[in-house]
């Protein structure tokens, strides 16, 4: 450990007014500022390379703690030591024995040594150089915008985790590998754009650690939801370094993805910290200002609706600051795209813990924000807490990860529905949980799979998790998964089960980007990627979660299905809608936009509607009863279509409708390969086992 030298005075310092949080370049030094109310002393600790402090007191002004450093610059490192009361009895955690990171640092330095007891404020030494840093960051340029933005209705989400992604990457230089400089490398982007989405979503890329639970079982925090600053981007995704460079080395990421027309996404996690619960470590907000940062309970115990020993209060104005502070600065000064707010409704429960939709002030400046209302915003609409399930409230502005979409079409494909009511909500955007209160179908941020959960391949491989590799007994993870192992449980070399199989992914995928909303894609589903039917992969940084780049030449089928259904959505509008279809006809005696079709032809009765053993369905969509335009305003109109499904195993003869709706269709896709390449109106036509069939009418 190595000794400070305190400077009582503010020697060296003058103070600022209009102070903004954080660490301000000037042209001859740098302004430091740090919101602590409650603190009775702050001193700012310069690190020098060798470890040395130099430590310096800020001046008071309000709530907030500043001052100027003439000679710092870009590249200094520094914490904070908050002197206050001690009682953690009644929420209060000061020791200015803890060196703390500025929650405005725009860049982060060192790593946490899990194994000192010196980073807990049980322990009476100093914690400097067993926990991680503030480095001072100039401003720089932003990254060009996205020349053509995409519009919610074009858009196509793929899910992908920063390292995973370009690890085993044969083409990217090996030190960029698993790094932002690794994801801009023309093979990656290549890689994407020949997918055809639109819109990248990484997974957490806020400076995060590793919980020290976790760490004691010799595993890492590998999917990144633990967060310890929330403007700093990930230092060990950095090929460059980690005094800044990051945050040039993540610019030049977007800048090459917006070149490419793709979008960013951040998955981001203002809904908790690093610090853990009650007995974590103290790291930055807790040594701050403990009681105003977290929720509490009976005035010291956390109040956890995360899962994850605290839970951040955005109840409070100041910490709302912090994160609208944040969010605006990754668009304005990273040039992101949009957000998906993991756990979004712990940030939307007010001073009583109760959730508070619509009427959180959270919600509130998130709607009126100019900066932010140019971005996609996209609610996780759950936590672990009291009515913490909140699918289709969010309201506008916001899209919503849609859990039932994910279950509906998992439990039609595996033949345990309860008929076909609920799947054709989700076929035709959700309008029960979205259409109610103004917003559009892409509201519905459809998903089969993600990050968390199996994958595609593993959905239809495994009946049972098999998370042994976490060293938890197999007891995490989810035991709700709705998959269908095809009968065997893992891999098989059975011919038969294999065909099976690739045809449930074919039909899991053609489902969900056929629906009206907005596909998400997670990485590799498009090529089998598998988990070994690990459904929590979250410490697993190893060949069990990074994307093996010999499958999608080994499945060529799967990626060349996947490219086609995206290139069939984007050039044909009746397969995107951007409004809800009304269900009536725009003209008396005319077809409706929608069409509900029953195997025996003509439209569902309510007979079938309340039959549970039903699970064969068609939707006819009508091309020319588009309520959408163009760029230039003008009316979009398209050929209709007919999307048929038999989720049974068994072959259903299903019967056309008449020459009223359209003389004759031409088969666009059928994951059976069983279907001729036409069909005569009014024509019965067998449906294969489990299958999806999409038609043009002609």
């Amino acid at each position: 450990m190595h000794e400070a030298t305190t400077t009582p005075s503010a020697a060296g310092l003058s103070l600022e007014t209009g102070p903004r949080p954080g660490a301000v370049v000037q042209t001859d030094g740098t302004t430091f500022t740090l919101w602590a109310p409650a603190a009775e002393r702050v001193e700012l600790a310069l690190i020098g390379d060798d470890g040395s402090q130099r430590n310096l007191d800020l001046a008071h002004t309000g709530e907030f703690w500043t001052g100027f450093v003439p000679g710092i610059g870009a590249g200094q490192r520094y914490g904070y030591r908050v002197h206050g009361p001690f009682d953690p009895s009644h929420g209060l955690r000061f020791d200015p024995s803890k060196l703390v990171l500025d929650p405005y640092a725009r860049a982060i330095d060192g790593e946490l040594d899990f194994g000192s007891p010196l980073i807990y404020d049980s322990s009476d030494g100093d914690s400097a150089g067993h926990v991680p840093v503030g480095v001072v960051v100039a401003d720089s340029e932003p990254p060009p915008p996205i020349s053509k933005p995409v519009h919610w209705g074009e858009t196509v989400i793929y899910e992908l985790h920063t390292k995973g992604f370009t690890k085993l990457h044969p083409d990217v230089p090996e030190q960029q590998r698993g790094t932002y400089a690794g994801l801009a490398h023309p093979s990656v982007i290549k890689y994407l754009t020949d997918l055809g989405v639109t819109s990248v979503e990484l997974l957490p890329i806020h400076h995060f650690l590793t919980e020290p639970s976790i760490a004691a079982r010799g595993l890492p925090n590998y999917w990144g939801y633990n967060t310890l600053g929330f403007f700093a981007p990930h230092a060990p995704y950095s090929s460059s370094g980690s005094r800044g460079e990051q945050v040039t080395e993540f610019k030049a990421m977007v800048a090459a993805f917006h070149a490419a027309g793709i979008e960013v996404i951040l998955d981001v996690v203002y809904n908790h910290t690093a610090e853990g619960g009650f007995d974590g470590p103290t790291l930055s907000f807790r040594g701050i200002d403990n009681r105003a940062y977290y929720r509490l309970s009976h005035g010291a115990a956390m109040y956890d609706v995360t899962g994850t020993g605290n839970s951040v209060d955005t109840s409070h104005p100041q910490v709302r600051r912090l994160v609208m502070d944040s969010l605006r600065y990754w668009v304005e000064e990273m040039g992101v795209d949009g957000f998906r707010f993991d756990l979004a409704v712990t940030l939307v429960r007010n001073e009583r813990h109760e959730v508070d939709i619509p009427d959180h002030p959270f919600l509130a400046e998130v709607a009126a924000d100019p900066v932010l209302g140019r971005v996609k915003l996209i609610a996780e609409p759950w936590d672990v807490g009291p009515f913490g399930y909140q699918v289709g409230n969010f309201g506008t502005p916001w899209s919503e990860w849609n859990g039932k979409f994910r279950d509906s079409v998992r439990d039609v494909w595996r033949n345990t529905s309860d008929g076909v009511k609920d799947l054709a909500y989700r076929l035709s955007g959700s309008s029960d949980l979205y259409g109610d209160d103004g917003r559009y179908p892409y509201a519905s941020i459809n998903f089969v799979t993600a990050h968390d959960g199996f994958t595609l391949r593993d959905l239809v491989s495994y009946d049972h998790k098999h998370n042994e590799a976490n060293h938890e007994d197999n007891r995490d993870g989810t035991d709700d998964n709705r998959s269908w192992n095809c009968g065997v449980e893992g891999e098989t070399d059975d011919p038969g089960v294999i065909t099976l199989r690739k045809r449930q992914m074919a039909n899991l995928m053609s489902t969900l980007i056929l629906s009206t909303g907005v596909p998400m894609i997670t990485a590799g589903d498009e090529c089998g990627r598998t988990q070994d039917g690990n459904n929590n992969a979250y410490c697993q940084d190893d060949e069990i979660s990074w994307f093996d780049w010999s499958l999608p030449a080994a499945w060529s089928d799967q990626l060349d299905l996947t490219k086609k259904l995206i290139a069939l959505r984007a050039a044909h509008p009746a397969l995107r809608q951007w409004h809800y279809f009304s269900g009536q006809p725009d003209v008396p005696g005319g077809r409706k936009d929608l069409s509900w079709i029953a195997p025996q032809g003509g439209e569902m009765t309510d007979a079938d509607w309340f039959d549970g053993n039903l699970r064969t369905i068609g939707m006819f969509l009508r091309g020319d009863a588009l309520r959408a335009t163009d760029a230039e305003g003008n009316a979009l109109t398209d050929s209709s279509f007919l999307l048929a499904l038999n989720a049974t195993p068994e072959i259903r003869n299903v019967v056309v409708p008449d020459a009223s709706w359209a003389p004759a269709y031409e088969v666009v896709l059928d994951t059976s390969k069983s279907m001729v390449t036409e069909v005569e109106a009014g024509a019965t036509v067998p449906l294969a086992p489990r299958c999806l069939v999409l038609l043009r009418a002609l």
